[in-house]
């Protein structure tokens, strides 16, 4: 089993960062030095993902412009003599083969999935949310790869939250512990009230699937929302072949709110070699002012 291809579902209207994401997709609203999509592509080419497909919709251009070549911009800082940041922008479409596909019509995270059906063909292959950042020294994908690829499984990356947050995700019902910090899985529901919580593990924001989930979304009538949930698909898929839960290492941001940005900007600024111990004296200066 061996994990080469991506999907990421970047499709969203990104109404909880309005005005920003008006005109900007909420992928690209930046993130310290680069925008909050190449962080994700980043963890995917990590993680030994080769080929990506980008699911988008209406008014999400700024994105394939973004993973293009840029010849005018490359010649002009080649002529200024500024060879790094020509690297740098040349580096950025070179880093993966990025395709794009758009969804059309919102139905949902399962309907966006079972768009890539072609894309993906006869092979698992992984899904990386398009505004969930993770912080980790190994990629979380990495980690959610060897899994699947260890147990020949479907895997899905699973941390425990506290009440308030698992109704916002979903919860999963752990069976067996298969080794350290990976369990196997035997359902799973979407948003679920206190009541009917399985755990208080949640699914946040990376998945390896096998392709089996494509026939299942296609028959999945909308849920929640009136949407095709992939959490629904996903409860069958993990009733008819074996899928296990990777409590991935790391810290999730959700950049797709205004909290979670600032809070991905700030620790992802801490960590940046340019401006990370600048950073460090202006927040103690700050934080000294409010005393």
């Amino acid at each position: 089993m061996k994990v080469r291809k991506a999907i990421i579902p970047a499709a969203g209207l990104g109404t909880r960062m309005l005005p920003n994401t008006k005109s900007i997709p909420k992928e690209m609203l930046p993130l310290v030095d680069k925008p909050v999509l190449q962080y994700i592509i980043e963890e995917a080419v990590a993680a030994g993902i080769e080929q990506i497909l980008i699911i988008t919709n209406r008014g999400k251009t700024p994105i394939e412009d973004y993973f293009d070549y840029a010849p005018d911009l490359e010649a002009r800082l080649l002529q200024d003599g500024k060879l790094d940041e020509a690297h740098k922008v040349r580096e950025v479409a070179d880093m993966a083969d990025v395709f794009f596909l758009r969804q059309k019509e919102t139905k949902g995270l399962g309907h966006a999935v079972w768009r890539a059906k072609s894309f993906v063909g006869n092979e698992p292959f992984a899904i990386l949310l398009g505004d969930d950042i993770m912080l980790s020294e190994k990629p979380v994908l990495k980690q959610l790869v060897e899994a699947a690829e260890k147990y020949s499984c479907s895997a899905v990356a699973i941390h425990q939250v506290p009440d308030e947050l698992i109704v916002k995700y979903s919860s999963v019902k752990l069976k067996e512990k298969l080794s350290d910090r990976v369990y196997s899985i035997d359902d799973m529901n979407e948003k679920p009230t206190l009541d009917e919580k399985l755990s208080d593990y949640a699914i946040l924001g990376r998945y390896v699937l096998t392709p089996a989930i494509f026939d299942i979304l296609e028959k999945t009538p909308p849920g929640r929302n009136n949407e095709i949930q992939l959490t629904d698909g996903m409860k069958e898929l993990c009733h008819i072949e074996p899928m296990c839960g990777v409590d991935y290492e790391g810290r999730r941001y959700d950049t797709g709110n205004l909290k979670g940005y600032l809070e991905a900007i700030i620790d992802f600024a801490l960590e940046n070699k340019e401006v990370g111990q600048w950073l460090r004296g202006f927040i103690k200066e700050k934080a000294e002012s409010f005393d």
